[in-house]
């Protein structure tokens, strides 16, 4: 892997690369086909490489939480981040591994699946619901994960990053899909895309990375690195 922007290097250290700011910071964190589809057959992982895989693990691993929306826990059948032997520095004074945070309105959710049957008790499966979620599936939840409620009709972004924040997960990195992506944008909250350009053509109806409202976040290239004709993007906002 090298870096071709701002420089040029063939040394690339990713953990440094891609560190978080000081402070609070939601990063997206995607793979697109290079006409902006962000899936193959329903999943991302046919736009993957070994690159890709790579700097997912070193995202992850600095992560205080992950935050991924309950169609993709769905369809990528998520259990909980393992913990990584290359993780050891970069979660010092952590939990070996960060907890996954699902956003959920109807709690529509495997509750016995090993998302959340094989979470770390320091590393606990959080749901975030709103006061609309059936009560029966709120209390059920709250038997098998943290259970954060943000908002009324609908699950409120900022609301759920503040609980998050509370608990000290203030680094959040939200893998998805788009509608959550859209939703982050819309409200303001996305602080930077790390967005992974896979070298094919996939036509179809997958959608972009960002499937809403319109909405306008304006970016700054931070680095772009390549890899077998995959290219690896950071912005910033």
């Amino acid at each position: 892997m090298r870096l071709i922007h701002p420089t040029v290097s063939d040394d690339v250290d990713l953990a440094r690369a891609y560190a978080y700011p000081g402070g609070p910071c939601v990063r997206l964190n995607m793979v697109a086909s290079a006409d902006g589809g962000t899936w193959l057959k329903g999943l991302s992982g046919g736009l993957s490489g070994k690159g890709d895989r790579r700097i997912f693990g070193v995202l992850r691993g600095q992560a205080d939480v992950i935050l991924a929306g309950a169609a993709t826990v769905r369809a990528e059948e998520y259990g909980p981040a393992r913990p990584r032997e290359s993780w050891r520095e970069l979660r010092r004074g952590r939990p070996a591994a960060p907890p996954i945070a699902v956003l959920t309105r109807r709690l529509d959710l495997d509750l016995t699946g090993p998302l959340f049957a094989e979470a770390e008790p320091d590393a606990r499966t959080i749901v975030v619901t709103c006061g609309a979620a059936p009560r029966d599936r709120r209390e059920e939840a709250a038997r098998h994960a943290e259970v954060i409620v943000a908002g009324d009709d609908r699950v409120d972004l900022a609301a759920a990053l503040g609980e998050l924040a509370e608990r000290g997960l203030e680094r959040v990195l939200c893998e998805g899909g788009p509608k959550v992506n859209a939703e982050l944008a819309a409200a303001g909250l996305v602080d930077e895309l790390c967005l992974t350009v896979s070298p094919m053509l996939i036509g179809g109806t997958a959608a972009r990375l960002l499937d809403g409202p319109d909405t306008l976040t304006r970016l700054r290239l931070a680095h772009v690195l390549e890899e077998d004709g995959f290219l690896f993007t950071r912005y910033v906002r």
